[in-house]
């Protein structure tokens, strides 16, 4: 894992965070591959995410500001998920990060670098876990350059799909 990761706070996310999550998650699929996604099917997986860690886990990076009275502000400013993959090959899990979203205005300051460095951290410290793995989309040359800057390569798969129904 590169040094240089950045001072944002990685906290989990809980049910309180839904909403935001749910909005990131449709502001992505919008951004990234020019899906209208419904929201409240979003939400409903969102939530059903949250609450069973046997199917995903959120993380949020907050950017912590000291105000002038000396209080502290998090302002969340991204997230990512992960889920779990067994692999019989290895007979370890492969941690597949998904709904990666970064608040447009912190774009380019490290915020993916720090939720990506925390996710790293703890995969090391879990037994079991092979490696970290993500998909993205083939024209998005800005998010493969910096998930090569963070040491990640092209591990020369295509994914092929098949929707049994549509959400």
């Amino acid at each position: 894992m590169p040094a240089g990761t950045h001072a944002y706070r990685i906290r989990p996310a809980d049910a309180d965070d839904c909403e935001l999550l749910a909005r990131w998650a449709c502001a992505m699929a919008l951004e990234t591959e020019h899906k209208q996604l419904d929201a409240d099917t979003v939400r409903a997986g969102v939530a059903a995410g949250l609450a069973d860690p046997a199917r995903a886990n959120y993380f949020i990076a907050m950017r912590d500001d000291t105000m002038a009275g000396g209080e502290t502000i998090g302002t969340a400013v991204g997230t990512l998920m992960f889920t779990r993959e067994w692999s019989d090959w290895r007979n370890g899990d492969w941690w597949w990060i998904q709904s990666v979203y970064v608040d447009a205005s912190h774009r380019r300051h490290g915020v993916f670098a720090a939720l990506y460095a925390h996710l790293w951290q703890l995969a090391l410290a879990t037994p079991g876990v092979i490696g970290l793995r993500l998909y993205v989309e083939r024209d998005n040359a800005p998010a493969q350059a910096t998930y090569a800057g963070l040491g990640m390569h092209d591990a020369g798969y295509r994914i092929f799909e098949a929707l049994l129904r549509q959400p």
